[in-house]
This record gives C-alpha cells, structure tokens and sequence, in this order.
C-alpha cells in the first residue's frame, strides 16, 4: 500500500469537510454587519428573511450549528414530561448528545422506518389518544430529509404530506430537520415549499452541501421564531457580527445550490465502480451518501482505505459512508474509486 502524504486525502467522510472557496471568502470579507443580537446585522437580516420566503415560512433565525437549529424548534414544541416522535435513525436522538431531554425535559417515542422513511400507519400505531395520567403528553413529530443514516433517502413528497395531515388531524406539531434539504429539493425537483408547507418548524444547514464553514437557519411563524431567538440566547448563540457567516450562506445559496446535482451524480458513480466488487452492496444513493456493506470488518477496509489516501467512515461493524462534496471534483470521485478498490483488495 502506498503511503499518501496528509494533502493528498480524498474526504469522503462527510459534506461537512468542505472548505469555503476564494469567492465565498471574498463575500464574507465584504459583508456589511451589525449587532445580531441588537437586530442590527444586514447581512443575516437578509439571509434570514430569504430563506424564510424559500421555505414559505413567515420567518426564520439564524444560528451556529444545525443541531442548535434543531433543539431550538423542539424547545417550542415539546417540554417537560411531553413527548416527540421520531425515527429510530433520527438525527435528533442519535446525534445531539441527548438534548431533547437534557434541555427540554421531554422524551422521545422512536418508530421504525425505511431508510429513514417511516409510514402514517407506524405512527398511528403509537399514537396516545388516552387520557391515561400513566403516559405522557405526545406533542410533536420530527422527520429528517434527507436522511442521514438512511443514505441521504429523499421523503416522497405525498408521504410526507400524508404525515403532516395525520399530524394536523391529532393536532401534533411537525418538525422538519432538513439540514440537507437543498439535497432533497434538487433530487426531486419539489419546491423547499412544498417540503415546508408540511412541518410547523424547519431547520436547514448551509456548512454541508453548500460548503459555508458554519450556520444553520431554524424557520416558523414569527411567533415562533421570536421564543427561538430567546432560547438562543439562553443557549449562548447570540454571535454578534455574525454577518460574516451569514454572507457564506447567501452565496452558497447563489453559487452552490444547483451545482449538488453533481455531487448525486458522484455519489451514483462511486456506487457503480465500488458496487461490483465481490461482497459489496452498495444502498443506492438517492442523494451524495453512499451506504456500503461489506464482507469485511469496516474498520479494516477503512484503516486500509486510509493507506492508500481515502479517509471514509464506518457506521456499523460492516457498513462504511461515503459522501460526495463540493471540494471532490469528477476527477478526484475517479481517483476515490480507484484507490478504494486497491483498499479492499488488501
């Protein structure tokens, strides 16, 4: 195996590796900025008010990090001894260090899906039309799209709105983590409206596909919105001139939207190559997350992966993810492959 010097890696591990580009440092070097927590930053205030009108929301807050995004439209959902209904692969419970209970005081209930993807019918299952004081207080239902650990899945459009409405009909508020939203929206061509009009609360991130360094946007009614800026606060996400940042995200949004079509395509050839090697299965990738299963440990393919200059990660005893970037173009995807094989004939 060869060994590859520390600037020649392929980044595979995750969209949110990118690196903002010359011209996005340019834009957030020229930013007009304020006093965010005053109100008074032009920059995010525009940004705000954009993806609020994207999302066909009446507004929407900035904020760090997505999982902050995320926390913050549960925090005006669900509260102590209530209850919020998830996937059991939600991003939600599996990956935000427990918030849903450490800072709201509620539990969830988790329900099996495909690929992320659940059913009306599993959720009316554990729906809790009781009075009994034995349970608690179901309040809200959080849906991922797409979907992290179901391989970037992409939710039909009708299925969710069959969620929303079985939702509004139990009067159960919706929320919608769509840190990778914008993938969801170019795969399928529906309008982030449209995916909006279905959830009272959603999160986007702009420091994945869209390779800003950092920020996520949380969108609701203004009512909302203004709890959320207060639980913010409290939380110590009141960043000041965050403008600079804010600017990253609006010229992701001018420069980088349309351009994740390339990265579905990448992530379509990786499957492709990697999927006929022996043993291997590959989830075939709706988004830029490739899903394989392997005949081998996945931290041996890995450690040899690694060696040969591609850093991927393992997600279970026998799975790897791939995930394809802004900073991966065509010609380092080939060469990903290339060396991906070499790996696994170690």
């Amino acid at each position: 195996m060869n060994s590859i010097e520390p600037g020649n890696f392929i980044d595979l591990r995750s969209d949110t590796v990118t690196r903002p580009t010359p011209a996005m440092r340019r834009a957030m070097a020229d930013a007009p900025v304020g006093d965010d927590v005053y109100g008074e930053d032009p920059t995010v205030n525009a940004l705000q008010e954009r993806v609020a009108a994207l999302l066909g929301k009446e507004a929407a807050l900035w904020v760090p990090t997505g999982t902050m995004a995320n926390q913050l439209a549960l925090g005006v959902l669900v509260g102590l001894g209530e209850e919020v209904v998830c996937e059991r692969g939600a991003h939600v419970v599996n990956y935000e260090g427990g918030a849903i209970s450490a800072l709201w005081g509620a539990q969830s209930l988790v329900i099996d899906g495909e690929r992320g993807i659940f059913e009306p019918a599993a959720l009316e299952r554990v729906l809790r039309r009781s009075d009994d004081i034995h349970a608690p207080l179901q309040k809200a239902v959080a849906v991922e799209n797409t979907h992290n650990r179901g391989g970037g899945s992409v939710w039909p459009l009708e299925k969710l709105r069959a969620v929303a409405a079985l939702c509004r009909a139990e009067k159960l508020a919706v929320h919608l983590d769509g840190a990778r939203l914008w993938n969801a929206h170019i795969a399928s061509g529906v309008k982030l409206s449209d995916y909006g009009a279905c959830a009272d609360t959603v999160s986007v991130a702009l420091s994945k596909g869209l390779g800003a360094p950092a920020g996520s946007l949380v969108a609701s009614t203004r009512e909302r919105v203004a709890k959320m800026r207060r639980l913010r606060k409290r939380l110590g996400g009141g960043m000041r001139q965050v403008g600079i940042l804010a600017a990253a995200g609006a010229y992701a949004l001018d420069h980088h939207l349309a351009r994740l079509a390339e990265d579905h395509a990448a992530a379509r050839a990786l499957a492709e190559s990697l999927g006929a090697l022996p043993g291997f299965r590959c989830v075939p990738p709706e988004t830029n997350i490739l899903l394989i299963d392997l005949p081998m440990p996945a931290s041996a393919l890995v450690a040899a992966a690694r060696a040969e200059g591609v850093l991927c990660s393992a997600v279970s005893p026998t799975r790897i993810r791939l995930v394809t970037h802004l900073d991966v173009p065509p010609d380092a995807v080939a060469e990903a492959a290339r060396r991906l094989r070499r790996a696994a004939a170690c």
